[in-house]
């Protein structure tokens, strides 16, 4: 079963990418590395807003969390041709937009660790940093940047 059969097994779809917002890639390869930009949580709707800990709860907060990991898989199938050539997550950078003060970015950000996970298994676990932040673009709920190890040979 490939990952996209996979992903959809668990109820989920890779979403349509936007175009980047500003003068910068979406995703720039360096060897066998993938360095992705951050992308905010969006859904069909359009982007997921609010600030958690005032307007928008921790398990809304992981929802969104989760969106931004399938949207940095859209982006690197399109960059890939494949998720099968992708061989790790190495590193997850997360931004939770909330109130002065919040905790529980961790518990947010698990959102989208827990799918890479539940994807790709241990290939799947990465490091990562989860930090409250007092702004985000346009009002989202979370951002995640991501660093990707690709196979040498793409199958």
């Amino acid at each position: 079963m490939t990952r996209e059969e996979t992903l959809q097994q668990l109820g989920y779809a890779l979403p349509t990418l936007p175009a980047p917002g500003g003068n910068y890639l979406s995703a720039k390869r360096v060897g066998t590395l993938l360095f992705l930009s951050g992308v905010v949580s969006t859904n069909s709707a359009g982007v997921m807003t609010g600030t958690v800990g005032l307007d928008r709860s921790i398990p809304d907060g992981y929802s969104a969390a989760r969106a931004c990991a399938l949207t940095q898989l859209a982006v690197i199938k399109r960059e890939l041709g494949s998720l099968e050539a992708l061989a790790e997550i190495v590193s997850l950078n997360g931004y939770v937009n909330a109130i002065p003060g919040f905790e529980d970015s961790p518990a947010v950000i698990n959102g989208a660790s827990d799918l890479l996970v539940q994807l790709l298994g241990d290939s799947g676990r990465h490091v990562r940093a989860a930090v409250g932040v007092s702004a985000l673009p346009r009002n989202a709920i979370v951002e995640i940047q991501m660093t990707v190890r690709v196979l040498e040979v793409q199958p």
